[in-house]
């Protein structure tokens, strides 16, 4: 049998999963979607809208969060779906997960990996985060779970943008690309968003694009080092007028490198690195050029959880160089960065 596509909607509370959801289960696509939800309380209103408006399969965990509880209970929704898919009982092409709004999406991803049953039956594609244009700002200034939600992403979906001013939404998008560089970001109305930018983004695919614009970041990296702005103070740098005010503990950075990497010295660095930091490196990901090798080395991982695969060779004019991006919470940039370099051959 073929694995399961599985897509783990996420975004802080009153973002539009479920205007997006519902969006997505009555469009004319073809495709069965099981859904598991799980939200807090008893009464899930939620799902009373989604099972009138259609015909699709739920699966409902209303016990809390999503978090440690409920961990065994993501498990075992995914097997009952599985196994009945098997035996004929259910009918569906694909699985979509909605999260709690305080939900980190971390310990969903991991399940896909961790546990051999569930790899054997699904494969993970992409992680969705919904961003509330109106209430962003205030979230991600007040609460970790959003913006980690954020830095997780594969696909920023941004609503509500028609509440706000311009400037507001465009200072919004910046913020974002700061904290998550790899996530397209898309202005969404009322979940109307074309289903190929939902499904089959092959987010946690090992391949050779690495999903960031290769020059982001390159002209404003001065930015946080030299340019001390008081709060409120003017300040005449564009690519970073709105960014000052906040100091994220998301970010990302991107490392480059012209020289090979020596395999093993790598190997135990990145081992190392993930043992100290893993629960605060949310996702990493990178196209090496290595030692010994003629082919592109394609590596990414959420949390503790990394994976490797070689890719295609490398052209014959193809410059080689090693990209890597990494996502976490106030992650040692230096730490990293001389440690990759003493990696090098």
């Amino acid at each position: 049998m073929a694995l399961i596509p599985a897509t783990i909607l996420t975004g802080f509370l009153g973002s539009g999963k479920t205007t997006l959801l519902k969006r997505i289960l009555t469009e004319a696509h073809g495709q069965k979607i099981a859904v598991i939800e799980n939200e807090f309380g008893e009464e899930n209103i939620d799902s009373d809208i989604l099972v009138t408006e259609s015909k699709e399969q739920i699966v409902q965990m209303s016990n809390g969060c999503i978090c440690c509880t409920i961990r065994e209970d993501l498990r075992e929704a995914l097997q009952v779906l599985a196994a009945k898919k098997r035996q004929g009982l259910l009918d569906f092409d694909r699985v979509v997960i909605e999260t709690t709004g305080l939900a980190d999406p971390g310990p969903v991803a991991q399940t896909f990996f961790m546990d051999d049953e569930i790899a054997e039956s699904y494969l993970l594609d992409s992680i969705l985060t919904l961003v509330d244009a109106k209430h962003a700002p205030k979230q991600l200034d007040d609460r970790q779970e959003a913006r980690r939600q954020v830095g997780f992403a594969d696909q920023i979906f941004i609503s509500k943008s028609d509440l706000v001013a311009a400037e507001e939404t465009e200072a919004l998008i910046h913020r974002l690309k700061h904290m998550n560089p790899r996530a397209p970001q898309q202005k969404v109305h009322f979940g109307e968003v074309p289903l190929k930018d939902v499904f089959d983004l092959r987010g946690f695919n090992l391949n050779a694009k690495l999903d960031i614009d290769p020059d982001f970041l390159t002209e404003d990296t001065h930015d946080h080092d030299h340019h001390d702005h008081a709060e409120g103070e003017h300040c005449d740098h564009p690519s970073h007028a709105h960014h000052h005010h906040h100091d994220d503990d998301v970010k990302s950075f991107v490392y480059r490198a012209e020289r090979a990497f020596d395999p093993a010295r790598l190997e135990d660095f990145l081992g190392a690195i993930v043992n100290i930091y893993g629960p605060r490196m949310l996702r990493y990901k990178g196209v090496l050029h290595m030692k010994g090798t003629e082919r592109k080395v394609i590596f990414q991982g959420v949390h503790q959880l990394m994976g490797s695969d070689l890719g295609p060779e490398w052209g014959v004019d193809e410059a080689r160089q090693s990209r890597m991006v990494f996502i976490g919470i106030d992650l040692p940039r230096d730490i990293l960065e001389q440690g990759l370099d003493q990696c090098l051959v």
